[in-house]
């Protein structure tokens, strides 16, 4: 039988099956072809589900991917609504960044302090400008 089970496709992106039906019905995903009523996959769906998987772990709302993948509505400047959308999501990314980059600031400084919680942690350094 030619195609990927959904198990087989699961397995290759590295997520639950579930997951893939849920893709399926909210239209990231196409329809797969039936063989015997069981799904079959192109392998080439493991791109676009790659491309899902850091959109999502990088903030975008299912709604937000469906509009990267299927665009925006006929009556709106395409070039414009891009524009907006790029500038909104990369300060929402550039934003994410300092927090993250904050917190590994913040355990740093932990891996070379003795103090057994950061509050002791933080009133050493108030108080004695070090830990």
């Amino acid at each position: 039988m030619a195609g990927l089970s959904i198990g087989q496709l699961a397995a290759k992106a590295n997520i639950n099956a579930s997951t893939l039906r849920y893709y399926e019905s909210v239209g990231l995903l196409p329809a797969p072809e039936r063989k015997n009523g069981q799904r079959r996959y192109d392998e080439g769906l493991l791109e676009r589900i790659n491309f899902i998987k850091i959109a999502q772990q990088t903030g975008f709302s299912i709604q937000e991917i469906t509009i990267l993948f299927e665009g925006f509505e006929p009556s709106d400047s395409l070039s414009d609504r891009w524009e907006l959308m790029a500038k909104q999501k990369r300060s929402e990314l550039e934003e994410r960044k300092r927090q993250l980059n904050s917190m590994i600031q913040i355990l740093d400084s932990g891996l070379s302090c003795k103090c057994l919680t950061w509050s002791e942690c933080k009133d050493k350094i108030e108080n004695e400008g070090s830990c």
